[in-house]
């Protein structure tokens, strides 16, 4: 399975980004698939994540600004992040857990300046 992550990069404080996770190889219909996010000396946390019948989970960090939301036909899941903070600056990294496996994306770096 691999997973291929884009659209981070530098926005303002209250701006919005959406990322893109498209994942290709051995992909099975039930699958959890999500966003997790790694800010400088800090450890990695859950975003959010979306089963495969689309029902999400979102840290309380993120609730009412981040929307995540997947296209099962495309293999792709989407992170909407609206009213971005500072404090949400972080390597973004996709995740698909696929039979008790997780497999990683390459992180994209979003930069929130205030």
């Amino acid at each position: 399975v691999q997973l291929q992550a884009s659209g981070g990069g530098l926005v303002q404080a209250g701006g919005f980004l959406r990322l893109s996770c498209a994942a290709s190889g051995s992909i099975f219909s039930n699958n959890v698939m999500g966003w997790y996010r790694q800010a400088p000396g800090k450890q990695r946390e859950l975003v959010a994540v979306i089963t495969s019948v689309s029902m999400p989970n979102y840290a309380d960090s993120v609730k009412g600004r981040f929307t995540i939301f997947r296209d099962n036909g495309k293999n792709t899941v989407y992170l909407q992040m609206n009213s971005l903070k500072p404090e949400d600056t972080a390597v973004y990294y996709c995740n698909a857990n696929i039979l008790a496996r997780s497999y990683w994306g390459r992180g994209t770096l979003v930069t929130v300046s205030s």
